[in-house]
């Protein structure tokens, strides 16, 4: 009898836990597009989103911005999957100086006349910026 309490003691504990586990998983699973990236050294030619969430493929795009915090003209871009994408890094197409800000924005691949390939100018509509709850999916970071 004391064995069988333990064990039921035992299998009631390893469900919890797994409930457990379950119920926080749910959260990061059910968690919208964004991006992570934090002010960084460009001096190497490139600009990098630690994470980002996307609902589809798409593009991480960077744009120049300012205290106004609208967006500029694209000075890179990278490709990015449906999902989570770590470490995405981005080919600045343009010198950027130490203080100045970028947009890092997350861009559909649709509209285009070719999948794949970057299409994009300020105000298209091909594979322009994602905007849930007509929100840019976006993070501003300053160069160093």
């Amino acid at each position: 009898m004391t064995f069988k309490t333990k064990a039921t003691g035992l299998v009631g504990a390893m469900m919890l836990s797994a409930g457990f586990v379950l119920a926080s998983a749910a959260p990061a699973n059910a968690m919208g597009p964004m991006v992570e990236a934090m002010d960084q050294d460009v001096s190497a030619g490139t600009v990098t989103a630690s994470k980002i969430m996307a609902g589809e493929n798409g593009w991480l795009v960077v744009h120049r911005t300012d205290k106004d915090m609208k967006p500029g003209p694209v000075v890179g871009y990278a490709p990015i999957k449906k999902g989570e994408n770590m470490d995405v890094a981005a080919i600045l197409q343009e010198p950027v100086k130490s203080g100045e800000m970028l947009m890092l924005m997350v861009h559909a691949e649709t509209g285009g006349m070719k999948t794949g390939i970057f299409e994009y100018t300020l105000g298209a509509k091909e594979d322009g910026p994602i905007k849930p709850d007509g929100k840019l999916v976006m993070k501003v970071v300053s160069a160093k």
